[in-house]
């Protein structure tokens, strides 16, 4: 049962809970990597699968924290943070990190804050390095077969 709006809830000693990271640094954050994305195209001939894929795994982590945000609410099964880390590691952050900011959702907890933004520094540094490879002109990669 909910209390009622004038009331609050007394704190649980076993939650990690702190105050959230400002806003604006994850919305500087988005901007930036979406400004060095869009010059990796353009500069680098990053290929055009990799910002769609990073749309597209966007939009279904958005999504899974907004279904989670609400499961929350209705006290009903909820993603699990394992699932919604995975999904940001492999390119959905930006998707998450909007959800974050939208939904008041996983922003307080410490230990999950810290395991989000490892996950972030982790996948741009292996896009760096894959944007590397590719102003390297190092052939691992053969795109030759798909479309641009």
């Amino acid at each position: 049962m909910r209390p009622a709006p004038n009331q609050t809830r007394a704190p649980r000693p076993d939650r990690d809970l702190s105050r959230p990271l400002p806003s604006a640094l994850s919305w500087t954050v988005l901007v930036v990597f979406a400004a060095a994305l869009a010059v990796a195209v353009v500069a680098v001939g990053l290929p055009w699968w990799v910002p769609a894929w990073y749309g597209a795994v966007s939009l279904v982590a958005f999504v899974a924290y907004g279904l989670d945000k609400r499961a929350a609410k209705r006290c009903a099964p909820r993603t699990s943070e394992s699932a919604l880390l995975t999904m940001g590691f492999v390119g959905g952050w930006p998707g998450a990190l909007v959800a974050q900011q939208f939904f008041r959702h996983k922003t307080r907890k410490r230990s999950f804050r810290r395991a989000f933004w490892l996950s972030v520094v982790v996948n741009v540094l292996v896009l760096a390095a894959f944007i590397a490879l590719l102003k390297a002109g190092l052939g691992l990669f053969d795109y030759s077969g798909m479309l641009q």
